[in-house]
């Protein structure tokens, strides 16, 4: 389960499951377990799958939002490709830079959040990739983003 939720996003096998029995063999969640689920599911929902040791089912994943998708075991690989192809379809530096933010606005408020989304775009701003990505828009055309 801790690795899966080190992950930015999660496709599951609908027979798949994720296990938090790190409690049902004597040790705690090692490998960010109890540092991920708190800040995914809130306190009361992640001290009852930590503390019981729970198993849950691909299904299970989805409804507490642990899975952002659930698919039939025989097309994970062509969804998990699929999903890959969109996000690297994008400009890169944008998609880096989105991360980023993401993990910050973790940790800092709205205010100082805005002051470092502002100076992180300057860069954006100055790169190929916006140029183009405005003007495949003007175009209607996809854009051809290339990492600078």
């Amino acid at each position: 389960m801790d690795l899966a939720l080190g992950c930015d996003i999660r496709i599951m096998a609908d027979n798949a499951k994720l296990a938090a029995a790190f409690v049902k063999r004597g040790i705690v969640p090692e490998s960010g377990g109890t540092w991920f689920l708190p800040r995914m599911l809130g306190w009361a929902k992640a001290a009852e799958i930590i503390f019981t040791g729970r198993t849950l089912s691909a299904a299970d994943c989805l409804a507490e939002g642990l899975a952002n998708h659930v698919v039939p075991a025989e097309e994970v690989g062509a969804k998990a490709r699929a999903m890959a192809a969109e996000i690297a379809a994008n400009a890169p530096l944008a998609v880096l830079a989105s991360k980023r933010m993401m993990r910050m606005g973790l940790e800092e408020s709205f205010e100082t959040h805005v002051q470092h989304v502002y100076l992180q775009l300057l860069p954006l701003f100055a790169s190929d990739d916006f140029k183009e990505g405005v003007k495949s828009f003007l175009e209607k055309r996809p854009a051809q983003f290339t990492g600078r």
